[in-house]
């Protein structure tokens, strides 16, 4: 049974449409990601779910019921806002209890509660400090035991890492990941980072302009977009369009600029596709390397990232390509240099449309 469903959501400000007609359920103990960029509607979305904000159409259900006239101190959830909100003049264990007491929770189980809390999210010993003495992710961690010691049905977390540093970041990333799981706790996560959607969600709800793209596990967002913007968005891309075409049973062709490439079969219908190439999947390759697809390309330049090196090059009809080379104990053709790319087949996405 869905812990959270949308039905059909609409919400619209000043006649426009920020929220629209967006469906969606979320599992016992699920961490599902709202990703998408600047004004697609995710944080709108979260603030419907939590009740700062009314939906001019469709139905919210937690569990059961249903949240139209529920004011957000009648629904059971728990926040983490991106400023963690903790209260200066209060020490860690005063914050924590807030909203326990509000909520009339007998002073012996608050105790209790903190202690446990604390050492969950590994700040054992840390209750009498003030927050002007945590650091940021000390902080992060207070706000999160502060929402998860009320035992909301739902934790609601809006762009929980974006005033940290990317170590830290990364750091806490795992962290969260591991408490939310402790507690099985069903969690939604507001952000516009694709990797930290993609490392702390079972799911990712991709929004744009106020409507959801794609709804996948990360592996197949990444793997798997269905639009252009799917497979813009998530991860890197090498784009190439042309038109589809049907070649013998079963087989599909592109013809491109570049010429006709092969693709698999039955991906989209006939017409004006783009190829997305992953930079991982297209590769320098000599007479022995065994691919589908060979482009003639000069490299332009290098970019090192850490044990990879990113080189772009400059396909015969003038696309810009970028591909992905392991930076240890291998040389590799200097910018100037005339080059092979390959990809095979399984590697070619298929996308129906033209880049604009």
């Amino acid at each position: 049974m869905a812990v959270l469903e949308l039905q059909n959501i609409t919400k619209r400000f000043g006649g426009a449409a920020a929220v629209d007609n967006v469906s969606f359920e979320v599992g016992r103990g699920e961490i599902v990601a709202l990703l998408g960029p600047s004004g697609c509607g995710k944080t709108t979305t979260l603030r419907m779910i939590a009740g700062f904000e009314w939906a001019d159409e469709g139905r919210i259900f937690i569990g059961d019921a249903d949240m139209a006239l529920r004011q957000p101190y009648d629904r059971n959830v728990g926040l983490v806002f991106q400023d963690y909100a903790l209260f200066p003049h209060m020490s860690v264990a005063q914050n924590i209890a807030f909203g326990m007491k509000n909520r009339g929770v007998p002073r012996a189980e608050i105790g209790r509660r903190i202690g446990e809390v604390l050492g969950q999210v590994q700040l054992p010993g840390i209750a009498e400090r003030r927050p002007s003495q945590l650091s940021g992710g000390q902080q992060q961690r207070v706000a999160l035991a502060r929402a998860l010691v009320t035992r909301p049905d739902i934790m609601l977390l809006d762009e929980p890492l974006s005033n940290l540093d990317a170590r830290l970041r990364l750091q806490l990333r795992r962290e969260i990941r591991t408490i939310l799981s402790t507690f099985d706790c069903t969690s939604i996560i507001v952000t516009h980072d694709q990797e930290e959607a993609m490392g702390l969600a079972d799911r990712i709800v991709l929004m744009n302009r106020g409507r959801i793209e794609q709804i996948d596990a990360p592996h197949d967002l990444y793997q798997h977009p269905k639009t252009l913007f799917a497979a813009d968005f998530i991860g890197h891309a090498n784009w190439i369009g042309g038109t589809l075409a049907r070649r013998g049973v079963g087989a599909g062709a592109v013809e491109t600029a570049l010429g006709s490439i092969g693709v698999a079969p039955g991906a989209v219908a006939d017409g004006p596709v783009t190829l997305c190439i992953r930079p991982e999947r297209l590769a320098l390759v000599d007479d022995e390397t065994g691919v589908d697809t060979r482009l003639a390309a000069v490299v332009e330049r290098h970019d090192p990232i850490g044990a990879d090196l990113r080189i772009w090059s400059r396909l015969t009809d003038g696309t810009l390509v970028q591909s992905l080379e392991k930076n240890i104990g291998r040389e590799l053709p200097a910018p100037g240099s005339a080059v092979i790319l390959g990809f095979r087949v399984a590697d070619c996405i298929v996308l129906p449309g033209a880049r604009p």
